[in-house]
């Protein structure tokens, strides 16, 4: 690990103004890699991605808060997943990235898997961890759902402790770690999150996903079952299924064993395919000038 710290901006995205950080690669890792767009899961605030932006020390890392999650004010009217790509591009655009690498965690791999749709030029690569193909998903245990629907585990840290187990199958020594990260979304930044998944599903244009792409899924997991990732893989041209020892948390749980897969998957050399038409690509702009380091509350 590096002391590889983001820098803070808010960035105005149609009528929301989102709080954005980029992790800028590190200079003395070699020749720049890819950058990589990461979307989160319900409820989780950019600093939570920290361990795995600080691993990933050759490429520029972006993260953003969604409306009403960390700090973002929430959106003024509920909005849908192809709402938040418009977001995320609009994001990118801003700060002067053009195609880029696309994550996305539980909540967040859904949004990933519609940005990677509506926005196929500008996406390189695709990796989807703990997620699925939304209303046609295979449940988790009932009893974590119900705890998930409601943002108590964000605002009261003995009751996380008290259920991470159960919510998210992995050990709780993971739990102070996670925990001294989060920051509490607003009620209704919550619910708008949860309202933008009801009725969404990603099966009709799975199979005309282009991007390689790597599912990542644990084999522990109580909210997002292991079969959801075998779905995805099965729907997704050509998709890697790599199943991993642990929860839904397990992006952090077993960070020492998935981190070398993700970082193997963005700087695999692609095999060119005879005939093949060469994709178009919008000419990247120049990055943005580094913009000055906003403290998080």
């Amino acid at each position: 690990m590096t002391e590889k710290q983001p820098r803070y901006r808010d960035v105005r995205a149609g009528s929301n103004i989102l709080r954005t950080a980029v992790w800028h690669r590190d200079p003395r890792s070699g020749p720049a890699a890819r950058p990589l767009l990461f979307f989160n899961g319900i409820g989780a605030n950019i600093e939570l991605i920290a361990p795995l932006a600080e691993a990933l020390t050759d490429r520029d890392i972006i993260a953003f808060d969604a409306p009403g999650v960390g700090g973002s004010a929430a959106a003024g009217i509920p909005y849908r997943p192809w709402n938040l790509a418009r977001m995320a591009a609009a994001i990118l655009d801003e700060l002067g990235y053009g195609e880029v690498d696309v994550m996305g965690v539980s909540w967040g791999g859904a949004m990933a898997q519609q940005f990677a749709f509506q926005y196929g030029s500008r996406v390189h690569r695709l990796i989807l961890c703990a997620t699925s193909a939304g209303s046609f998903m295979v449940p988790g245990n009932p009893k974590a759902l119900m705890k998930l629907a409601h943002p108590r585990r964000y605002l009261d840290p003995d009751y996380l402790m008290k259920h991470f187990e159960m919510l998210y199958g992995d050990e709780a020594a993971e739990a102070p770690d996670h925990s001294s990260r989060l920051r509490a979304p607003t009620m209704r930044g919550y619910f708008y999150q949860l309202l933008a998944g009801i009725g969404w599903t990603s099966v009709p244009f799975l199979p005309f996903l282009k991007q390689p792409t790597l599912v990542l899924a644990g084999d522990n997991d109580q909210i997002v079952p292991l079969i959801n990732g075998r779905f995805l893989a099965r729907l997704i041209p050509g998709a890697r299924l790599e199943v991993v020892s642990g929860g839904h948390l397990f992006l952090v749980s077993r960070a020492s064993e998935v981190i070398p897969l993700i970082r193997d998957f963005l700087d695999e050399e692609l095999e060119p395919r005879p005939f093949a038409a060469k994709r178009r690509r919008p000419a990247a702009k120049a990055p943005a000038a580094p913009f000055a380091v906003k403290m998080a509350d």
